[in-house]
């Protein structure tokens, strides 16, 4: 199970993961924070899904600000 498909994280763009990581980690955040206290987290596997998540998002993100890197020195040596 993911939160996000593959075929998603392919088309969406640098702003749009940006948004996703931020609320992904508010809502981890708050997991933890519940976790520490002691309340009972309803769905404990949760908080392993949003960090896989938020590790993929930032794979991809990272991934597309290195094309872009590449694309923009190929730019300026022609």
């Amino acid at each position: 199970m993911s939160l996000i498909k593959k075929n998603e994280l392919k088309n969406i763009n640098v702003s749009a993961i940006d948004e996703k990581i931020s609320e992904f980690n508010k809502e981890l955040m708050k997991l933890n924070t519940q976790r520490a206290v002691g309340t009972a987290i309803e769905n404990p596997g949760r908080i392993r899904l949003l960090r896989r998540t938020i590790a993929k998002l930032l794979t991809v993100q990272n991934t597309k600000s290195k094309i872009s890197e590449k694309n923009t020195k190929e730019a300026k040596t022609k």
